[in-house]
């Protein structure tokens, strides 16, 4: 997952009148932002399974486990990118997300797409 802009990786405190002002209720805000963390996170964990499948061997056990120096560059690499509840808020305050609410088709009746093509893979929902 390529993160082109900047995303701050601490707590931000943020006006909650701002992140309810798009979608008119802070509920429904809070919702879109869960669904798009959660395709976030879903690619991410995707993306870090593909890299570390690599290094799987049918023997490991216990005692033969070792440590692999690209192994553990891959594991710091994802531990230091921001969050994806970060990532979602980021994209929700900057317009980048498309929403929308369905009829009564849908479960809770959202659907939460990127409105970007970076993150294709993260539509597994």
């Amino acid at each position: 997952m390529d993160i082109k802009k900047k995303v701050p990786s601490n707590t931000i405190t943020r006006d909650i009148k701002n992140l309810a002002e798009p979608t008119g209720n802070i509920y429904e805000s809070v919702v879109l932002l869960y669904k798009r963390a959660n395709q976030i996170a879903l690619a991410e964990k995707k993306e870090l399974a593909k890299k570390l499948e690599d290094f799987r061997t049918d023997r490991d056990t216990m005692d033969e486990v070792f440590e692999n120096r690209e192994q553990i560059e891959i594991s710091k690499y994802y531990e230091k990118l921001p969050k994806p509840d970060l990532i979602a808020i980021s994209e929700f305050e900057d317009g980048e997300l498309y929403y929308r609410m369905a009829g009564t088709s849908g479960e809770d009746g959202f659907s939460v797409e990127p409105a970007r093509k970076d993150y294709s893979e993260a539509d597994a929902e």
